[in-house]
């Protein structure tokens, strides 16, 4: 009879990878929406490009918690390929962030809180699969 121990063990793993992930990504999202909210909302700037910078920013504050908490640095590339790959991922992550963001608020009419919301929920989930899968691999116990 097969066991299913490890395949339980793998699922669990993933699930605390992630969930310390959801941790790193809140405190990265806090600082992308809050910044975000403060120059678009409040200093009344163009919130397209207030966005590309606050992602970049939040981009930053992700990696440098990441292989704290998440991933193990330099497991596949050395540090200057593994940040270059890090923010390949993320460009992507950033035209799904603005392409959802301009959605939201010019076709669906949603105020710019909750349409930065839904993009970044969304961009979320990008950024775990894609950084764990192309870019580190390697994952802390």
């Amino acid at each position: 009879m097969r066991s299913t121990a490890s395949s339980s063990t793998t699922f669990f793993a993933e699930a605390r990878r992630i969930a310390r992930y959801f941790v790193v990504g809140g405190v990265a999202a806090c600082a992308d929406i809050g910044l975000f909210m403060l120059f678009a909302q409040q200093l009344g700037l163009p919130y397209l490009r207030v966005s590309a910078a606050t992602f970049v920013v939040a981009t930053l504050v992700n990696y440098w918690l990441s292989i704290r908490f998440v991933f193990v640095s330099g497991a596949r590339f050395r540090r200057r390929w593994e940040v270059a790959l890090v923010f390949a991922v993320s460009a992507v992550g950033l035209a799904l962030n603005q392409a959802i963001l301009a959605a939201c608020v010019e076709s669906l009419k949603l105020a710019l809180l909750p349409s930065k919301l839904v993009a970044t929920g969304t961009v979320f989930f990008w950024n775990y699969f894609a950084r764990r899968i192309l870019v580190f691999g390697a994952v802390r116990a």
